[in-house]
């Protein structure tokens, strides 16, 4: 049995002091005399409790009411873009294969981690074991990792078609397009596996709650009372393998696309070649800028509360702003829509 010096005990209730300060949020009401027996004797944590945002009851009703609003037009504006293009069928092209897996994603994503944080802030759903937190761990950053490796996808896809117009249908068929949305979204769950499985072996002594709306993997190495190092290099290992390769994949497509258009002759064409790529690199710039912020750092010594803010940036506002992206920067998607809109 795992035990607990005196100094141990007082940092124990200093924590729980300064929890119980955040202003009108019920502590008392979560937890029992035994969680706090749990917590001084140092037994293994089953559950942990999920703070959010704590604060007055109405600033956590407007954030439900911001989240749900988000959410909708989340899910509304990704599944509009699958319809569109299932749809239209001169919409059935690579780029829009490729657009469909992201909207897809962005779906379960977002779906992933609203609907409890919504249970979080109303003080209804403020608990989670710990397996379930480690599978909404592991089902977010397989996402996010398969996002990354879509991007970069995406981001060929637009080199090919810019670099090589007149070999492009011939270069990027239909066979090579499943081929290469199947490997992402198979290269992003198996490339977060060991480290979740890795987080899984962490053991929890208490405290047991994480300063977020969702578990990721800086709360579980802050509340860790065992050795987090394998857990800190696996995932600044997954990081640089997942997030630095393929965002540098995604620049090198880039630097070509930019040179080819550089050199068409007419302001025309130039500008027309660069409307085809401009909306993937405004979702490519938000994405990664956030996602580095994240996990690509040698330890997680970064502050929660700041990763909470860009957790809520990168989970519940970039899969809303992606489908506005790309329909009002696509001219394409712009004319399927009022023919859309025409035919009722």
């Amino acid at each position: 049995m795992f035990s607990l010096s005196q100094g141990d005990h007082g940092f124990i209730w200093k924590m729980v002091h300064e929890e119980m300060s955040f202003g009108s949020f019920p502590f008392f009401e979560l937890m029992d005399l035994n969680t706090w027996e749990n917590m001084a004797n140092g037994t293994n944590v089953e559950e942990f409790i999920l703070l959010g945002f704590p604060g007055m009851w109405h600033f956590r009703v407007s954030l439900v009411v911001v989240f749900a609003l988000t959410y909708s037009l989340s899910v509304i504006g990704n599944a509009s873009i699958i319809a569109l293009v299932w749809m239209n069928s001169n919409l059935h092209t690579p780029m829009y294969f490729f657009l469909c897996n992201l909207s897809f994603l962005e779906i379960w994503y977002t779906t992933g981690v609203v609907p409890k944080a919504i249970g979080v802030m109303l003080g209804t759903s403020q608990t989670i074991s710990f397996s379930v937190c480690i599978l909404q761990l592991f089902f977010l950053l397989s996402l996010g990792s398969t996002e990354c490796f879509l991007l970069s996808v995406m981001a060929y896809d637009r080199y090919l078609a810019i670099c090589y117009p007149l070999r492009y249908k011939s270069l990027m068929n239909s066979v090579l397009s499943a081929r290469l949305a199947l490997s992402s979204w198979l290269g992003g769950f198996l490339a977060v596996s060991l480290l979740a499985f890795l987080t899984s072996r962490l053991t929890f002594c208490g405290p047991h709650v994480i300063n977020h709306f969702l578990c990721d993997i800086d709360s579980c190495l802050a509340l860790s009372c065992s050795d987090t190092w394998s857990v800190e290099l696996a995932t600044f290992l997954v990081s640089i393998i997942v997030v630095v390769a393929s965002c540098v994949l995604t620049l090198v497509s880039y630097i070509y696309i930019i040179s080819s258009i550089l050199r068409i002759q007419t302001a025309h064409g130039r500008k027309k070649a660069f409307s085809t790529c401009s909306a993937h690199l405004s979702v490519v710039t938000i994405w990664y800028g956030s996602t580095m912020f994240l996990y690509v750092k040698p330890s997680a010594q970064n502050s929660l509360d700041l990763n909470k803010l860009v957790n809520t940036f990168n989970t519940v506002v970039t899969p809303l702003l992606n489908p506005f992206i790309y329909t009002l920067r696509n001219k394409e998607v712009k004319q399927a829509l009022r023919r859309a809109f025409q035919k009722k």
